[in-house]
């Protein structure tokens, strides 16, 4: 077996990214036979030392390659320059630059990707204990309750009793496939063909698909960004549902604080209304502690018979996992599992069987406070960077907390100009535009949405200036 001497593997200059830069050093060799196919590369561990860079970013790197399919990875042993090279590679110093796909995962879920987690924080080790624990058990091979296991159900009512005060018993919550088919049967299960549903704007995209695709009458709520949400849109309204996400709205970033919360639940009970809460970043709160959420405030007063709380762990695990949950009233129980039956069934059983064990031994709590810390972090130093390279000309909107922030400037470029400029460079945000609804009023301000959550704190300052260069320029 061939060994790789990286003794000589210098990054390039320029404004890119670290992960970027290290990225095409390896490529380069490789593309130049410079290191022999099947031979062994430096482990992460040994070339970040080397080259004095965070593991995380070398981590990256190797990934975007085995990607591309320059090198692959031998579970177990380490990294390998492939002996098939991809044939649509470009030699170093080629000018034309190939876009990679926008399928790849590598993009979709890279810098400044909203809504993505640190996928490289997750315990990974400890996950694949729980799944390979439950991986014999023959009973977990057939059919399994619509409703969910009722392990993960106690586990789940254990944890959001705890962590934001929600009023249940493992009898009334619901799990599904993600938040979406969550929404989904919520709606499906409380509204009429043609029936209103209020709806925060701008607000979430999914959301507003979801209410288009099953005919309900979406009304806009506006979000102001220094207000946030128009309660007297609310209250002077007779629609037969709101989904609102009361502790980090999205995209805007504000937070209902309890007076706020407790007009809402007042609106509903007096119109016989239905609150969908999504209780969207609500453990990701860097500024204040978090609010009480819309339904154990609800259960607190007697008036939680039309609040249903909807989460999931896309945000706090990885996004692929896809399980969600309702916590919904007792009388919509039966119908919200008969939706379900129709349409998807039961959940996958070892999955949940797993993520109960990661509740009830406190990993995921474990997880949850790590992460906290980190995006704390992340949100300082991306508001720092924000503040270096743009000065004046642009501020943060949104609060601290999540895995986002909300830019706004008044002069300059246009949203989705800067939105395809950074496309181009590999950066993903995306323009406030893509959130708004097709009726919303054109705004005499420009905005933009930043997802952190996915991007290395050593990449942030370089990325930022990257992207004021293509706001300047």
């Amino acid at each position: 077996m061939k060994l790789i001497d990286c003794g000589d593997l210098a990054l390039p200059d320029g404004d890119s990214a670290k992960q970027d830069k290290l990225f095409h050093a390896i490529r380069d060799k490789i593309v130049h036979q410079l290191w022999p196919k099947s031979a062994k590369l430096p482990s992460t561990r040994k070339l970040s030392e080397e080259l004095k860079l965070s593991r995380n970013t070398v981590i990256s790197s190797y990934e975007q390659l085995v990607a591309e399919g320059y090198i692959e990875s031998k579970v177990g042993s380490g990294f390998y320059v492939n002996v098939e090279l991809p044939d649509h590679y470009l030699p170093s110093g080629s000018s034309n630059k190939q876009k990679p796909s926008s399928t790849h995962h590598y993009e979709i879920n890279g810098a400044f990707a909203p809504g993505v987690p640190d996928l490289k924080q997750f315990p990974l080790t400890k996950w694949q204990r729980y799944i390979s624990h439950h991986s014999d058990r023959k009973s977990l091979l057939g059919n399994q309750q619509i409703q969910g296991s009722i392990e993960l159900r106690n586990a789940l009512t254990d944890y959001l009793a705890t962590s934001r005060s929600v009023s249940v018993t493992a009898n009334r919550i619901i799990v599904t496939s993600g938040a979406q088919q969550a929404l989904s049967i919520a709606l499906m299960a409380t509204l009429n063909p043609q029936d209103s549903v209020l709806m925060e704007n701008p607000g979430y995209t999914q959301m507003r698909k979801i209410i288009d695709l099953l005919n309900y009458q979406f009304v806009p709520v506006p979000v102001n960004e220094s207000d946030g949400l128009d309660l007297s849109s609310v209250f002077s309204s007779s629609a037969n549902a709101l989904y609102v996400t009361p502790s980090n709205q999205y995209p805007m970033g504000k937070t209902l604080n309890i007076e706020q919360r407790l007009k809402l639940i007042e609106w509903a009970d007096t119109n016989n209304s239905w609150i969908i809460e999504d209780d969207y970043d609500s453990e990701f709160q860097f500024a204040h502690r978090p609010y009480t959420s819309l339904q154990g405030l609800s259960a607190q007063i007697n008036q939680d018979s039309n609040i249903i709380y909807v989460g999931s762990f896309s945000k706090v695990m990885f996004n692929s996992l896809r399980l969600g949950y309702l916590v919904v009233p007792e009388k919509l129980v039966d119908k919200c599992l008969a939706i379900k039956d129709a349409l998807s069934g039961d959940s996958p059983a070892h999955i949940q069987a797993a993520l109960a064990d990661f509740i009830i031994e406190g990993d995921l709590l474990r997880h949850i406070r790590k992460m906290r810390r980190l995006y704390k972090e992340k949100y300082h130093q991306i508001a720092q960077s924000v503040k270096h390279y743009f000065k004046q000309d642009v501020e943060i909107i949104s609060q601290p907390a999540g895995l986002h922030i909300t830019l706004k400037w008044l002069h300059g470029i246009n949203e989705v100009t800067l939105s395809q400029k950074a496309s181009d460079q590999g950066l993903i945000i995306r323009p406030l535009s893509y959130y708004e609804h097709e009726s919303t009023e054109n705004r005499n301000w420009q905005s933009v949405v930043l997802g952190f959550g996915n991007t290395d704190i050593d990449d942030i300052d370089p990325l930022i200036k990257r992207l004021s260069s293509l706001f300047y320029n």
